[in-house]
């Protein structure tokens, strides 16, 4: 894929060169333009339904919830309703209770108002959380939609098919508690509703309560149970997953219900084996630390147990519980949870180095055989529950690590078992079948977003190298559907690939009965698509819904190439045409990666560009490069680090730029080339001459692991990078948590300390500028301290930015805008170093 167009009328180049000033402002007040973008989508009922989540605007940080309605016949145009505006349902100071807020930390969340919702499997009932208020609303059949929306319509003059929440029933729901209830039954944390709409169970942190829907408010609706002794709150909790689930696993529940809706199971953490951290506020010398657990790597993890609990079939109590078992020495991670109807449910361990795996079937008792003798037991310290059985049904092992990978386990509603599998002969993550491959060599599975007795719809992204045929509908764009595309596919147990998105992207998608959702961002437009279809014999109806997010006001200058013999995926960013380096002959060249394993930069979406426009038209050659450990390219391209990180992910870098002048010239002569062609009335795209990368000035900058990566550049390599920004960068791997970093650097001290870059603080003849924030409960500030204090020891002179109040994410607006600019400030100021 080449660049977009750079070439504009005359008359546009003030409007873009303006909307390149106004990036950094607009980015920070947009949530990097993702306020007013639907997103979080859920297929409800037979498909004709969806829910989803957006703000008003874009500038509306406070998310609504949203229902897309399809009329299958066709005879009314779809509509979008508002379910329920946070605006009309509580005051507008958010009072977020701080467990969930640690929780959108671990999710990466930076949206207010509903930001998670649950919805019953008929779609008739949805529960969600304002404030740490429980809410509830009915849902509108199809039908309903349609006639709330004309009546909307026409008592507004309201044309567009919105309706207000106030036409729907919305409430509060609040739990009333028998006399002498024991146990917390506030905050409301991550409630759950039961598929038959019923019930509501959430946790508090230290109990769970379950709470009756259809009970009228003035009676007793709900039971708190399995409530953690006072004592014992500080480092126990039931109903949430812990810090290692849901940072690094992406394991963000800790209950599920089961298919019967009477039957809960739920997740118990015991972190005081894990060491005690202190997160002070330097700002304020008078406020004491906030001291919390943290799963650092070599020490040790939350204990993690699973509890069945079955309620009463007629009221909120729990009937009984059973602890389920497992090896929980040998495999100390609950990776994942599923449970599907018709099916009992299965569970996902892993040991502590992530070698070796186990699928478990959990024996469920009997209905018959529950009782209510253990309805008064507790989540104490003794934990001293009856056991039931699990049974292994499927075991794997890799040399390096396993990856987990979202969807699976699972079984067909027939009763096969789908898993995932690091086929290394083979070089694909592929998926298994009763534990046969069935997916295609060189078809990197990515994620399962749903299972049939025919097949799989997943996220998947192809290897040329070993699938060089693709799909009749993407011959057009074949080169395109590689690792920088996200691609959505049916895969069938045959090995059958049909294409569900069409245009290379970052897609995902949903389907459920004549429904399917599709979603993502490509290179041709700014906006977030999402798209609701709903098929049957006769037509097939659609519905895309607005995406009232802003745009940047300018289409990035990318030109995609692969670098060295690695052929390293790259995207080189120019400045645009409204920019004063326009036609600069040389420019010095930003290297602006991620560059750490599981996660990938060089993707088919214009969104991932913006950021690197503004820094172009500041006059930089920006260079983003998806070096080895990155995803979308096989199992051994990803363990290529295994014990090495820092080593290999910098050799990449370093490739990335000696390579930078042939990939240049490459690029240019194939712009002469179609400038030429399209010279002698040949279809052909306009060329543009390039400049030259001026290797003398090679910066990098980056945040997380590109802050380390960025920081090892300048420490590593003073003869290729001469400055760098880092940003809360893990310095010291030993004060990261377990589940990453022993992934690929197992438990061995000594390769801790080769991929340390403190030891190499003396190394530093460039500029390095450290920036962390001081609330930063994911990559500590100890991090950058460490380093600075080495580089001080050393006489190394470097600047660090300390951020008061400000966590792994830059949410503030004015921060987030400043910081952009400071970091351009402090590169530009390179002289000739």
């Amino acid at each position: 894929m080449t660049a977009q167009s750079n070439s504009v009328d005359v008359d546009d180049l003030a409007a873009q060169r303006a909307a390149i000033d106004n990036f950094a402002a607009l980015n920070a007040r947009t949530m990097s333009f993702r306020c007013g973008a639907p997103r979080t989508a859920r297929l409800i009922g037979d498909g004709s339904r969806m829910l989803f989540l957006r703000s008003d605007g874009p500038e509306n940080t406070s998310t609504s919830l949203w229902l897309s309605a399809i009329d299958v016949a066709g005879a009314h145009e779809p509509v979008e309703l508002l379910i329920a505006d946070p605006a009309t349902l509580v005051d507008s100071d958010e009072q977020v209770p701080a467990e969930e807020l640690a929780r959108r930390q671990r999710a990466r969340e930076r949206a207010t108002g509903i930001v998670a919702y649950s919805v019953d499997t008929a779609g008739k009932h949805v529960v969600f959380t304002i404030d740490g208020q429980l809410f509830a609303a009915e849902l509108p059949s199809v039908g309903e939609a349609f006639a709330l929306a004309d009546e909307v319509a026409q008592s507004q003059d309201n044309s567009d098919g919105h309706c207000v929440s106030a036409a729907l029933n919305v409430r509060r729901v609040e739990p009333a508690f028998a006399d002498g209830q024991d146990g917390p039954v506030s905050p409301v944390l991550s409630p759950q509703i039961s598929p038959d709409g019923t019930r509501v169970a959430y946790s508090t942190g230290a109990s769970i309560v379950v709470v009756l829907l259809d009970e009228p408010q003035a009676s007793v609706n709900a039971a708190a149970m399995l409530s953690v002794p006072a004592g014992r709150r500080e480092t126990v909790t039931v109903g949430l997953a812990e810090f290692a689930a849901a940072e690094e696993m992406h394991r963000f529940a800790g209950l599920w219900w089961a298919p019967d809706s009477r039957t809960l199971l739920v997740e118990r953490a015991d972190s005081s084996r894990e060491p005690l951290w202190y997160m002070a506020n330097p700002a304020d010398p008078s406020a004491e630390p906030a001291v919390r657990r943290y799963p650092r790597a070599l020490t040790h993890n939350a204990k993690v147990s699973l509890l069945l609990v079955r309620l009463d079939e007629d009221s909120p109590r729990m009937l009984g519980a059973r602890r389920v078992h497992w090896d929980e020495q040998a495999y100390e991670y609950l990776a994942r949870v599923s449970w599907s109807a018709g099916h009992r449910p299965l569970l996902l361990v892993q040991n502590r180095l992530q070698h070796d795996d186990v699928v478990l079937d959990v024996q469920v008792p009997p209905v018959q055989t529950w009782t209510h003798n253990d309805s008064s037991a507790s989540a104490d310290a003794d934990f001293d529950f009856a056991t039931i059985a699990t049974t292994a049904v499927e075991r794997h092992h890799n040399d390096e690590w396993l990856d987990i990978i979202d969807g699976v386990p699972t079984r067909t509603p027939d009763g096969r078992l789908v898993c995932a599998l690091n086929d290394m002969d083979a070089d694909t993550n592929r998926l298994t079948v009763n534990g046969e491959p069935f997916t295609p060599q060189g078809w990197q599975v990515r994620t399962v977003l749903d299972v049939s007795n025919d097949n799989v719809l997943a996220v998947v992204q192809r290897s040329p190298e070993l699938a060089a045929d693709v799909p009749a509908a993407w011959s057009a764009q074949a080169a395109d559907h590689d690792a920088r595309s996200y691609d959505v596919v049916t895969i069938g147990f045959d090995g059958t690939i049909t294409p569900v998105s069409l245009e290379p992207g970052v897609w995902s998608a949903q389907r459920l009965g004549n429904g399917l959702v599709l979603s993502g961002s490509t290179m041709a437009s700014p906006a977030v698509q999402m798209v609701h279809t709903v098929q049957s014999q006769e037509s097939t109806q659609s519905n895309r819904i607005a995406d009232h997010a802003a745009q940047p006001g300018f289409v990035p200058n990318v030109r995609f190439v692969q670098l060295g013999e690695r052929k390293l995926h790259t995207a080189i960013v120019l400045p645009s045409a409204a920019s004063p380096y326009a036609d600069a002959v040389q420019l010095p060249v930003l290297m602006k990666p991620y560059a750490g394993p599981g996660f990938q930069e060089v993707t088919l979406s214009q969104r991932y560009y913006w950021d690197s426009q503004w820094w172009a038209d500041q006059g930089y050659m920006v260079v983003t490069a998806d070096g080895r450990g990155t995803t979308g390219r096989g199992p051994r391209w990803d363990r290529a680090i295994y014990e090495q990180m820092k080593q290999v992910t910098l050799d990449d870098q370093i490739a990335a730029v000696q390579a930078l002048p042939d990939a240049v010239d490459a690029l240019a002569d194939a712009d002469g080339a179609a400038a030429a062609a399209a010279a002698d009335g040949e279809s052909g795209e306009g060329g543009e001459r390039l400049p030259e990368p001026d290797l003398r000035h090679v910066s990098m900058i980056g945040w997380s692991y590109g802050g380390f990566i960025s920081a090892a550049a300048v420490l590593e390599a003073p003869e290729v990078f001469i400055s760098a920004c880092a940003g809360a960068p893990p310095t010291d791997w030993t004060l990261y948590d377990t589940h990453y970093t022993e992934r690929y650097l197992g438990l061995d001290p000594a390769v801790y300390e080769r991929n340390s870059i403190i030891a190499d603080a003396p190394n530093l003849q460039g500029r390095l500028m450290l920036i962390h924030g001081f609330a930063d409960d994911n990559v500590t500030i100890a991090n950058s301290l460490r380093l600075s204090q080495a580089l001080m020891e050393a006489g190394k002179a470097h600047t660090f930015l300390p951020l008061v109040g400000v966590t792994h994410m830059t949410n503030e607006p004015d921060v987030a805008q400043n910081l952009l600019t400071l970091q351009r400030d402090f590169l530009q100021r390179r002289g000739n170093a």
